[in-house]
């Protein structure tokens, strides 16, 4: 079993509430809009990181972390990218590929929305953590943390880190 912590659009602000709620992860995964490597390095240096770049990101993000991110961790197909739709109304840029090899689970940030809706279409589950940073018109910000075991993705927990004023 994989504890994961799922963050997104950051735009270089690290709550310094993330650490407390992503202790207990073996993972943390960014989903895009960083902001800056040296917010990226530190999530790295408290937790394995696994991350794609965002629109926002410049060069320095985008030559460590790609735009899209497929693997297989506890016999869950993941696929992460930043801007990729969802269910019914996939981006474009994801469309074709992800109608013909659908993940089991499918990341995605760049909206600042939070949603957790299967697509039973694709047979898919898509997650977007919604936004973590301050910056976007978002008036909570968020993260969620979950398990991937024996090809299950388990006890997904929305966490609302505080409210924008």
């Amino acid at each position: 079993m994989k504890k994961i912590g799922l963050i997104s659009d950051t735009h270089s602000f690290l709550h310094p509430r993330v650490k407390h709620h992503f202790s207990n992860c073996d993972e943390i995964w960014h989903a895009g809009d960083i902001g800056n490597l040296a917010l990226a390095d530190e999530l790295a240096a408290f937790k394995p990181l696994r991350a794609v770049y965002g629109n926002i990101d410049g060069t320095e993000v985008r030559k460590v972390y790609p735009e899209h991110l497929r693997f297989t961790l506890e016999g869950v197909d993941v696929w992460m990218t930043h801007i990729g739709g969802y269910p019914k109304r996939y981006d474009l840029r994801v469309r074709d590929e992800i109608k013909k090899n659908p993940p089991k689970l499918f990341i995605c940030g760049h909206s600042h929305i939070l949603k957790a809706m299967p697509d039973p279409q694709l047979g898919l589950l898509h997650i977007n953590p919604g936004a973590a940073g301050k910056v976007g018109f978002h008036q909570v910000l968020t993260l969620m943390r979950f398990e991937l075991e024996a090809g299950k993705i388990q006890n997904l927990e929305v966490i609302e880190l505080e409210k924008r004023t």
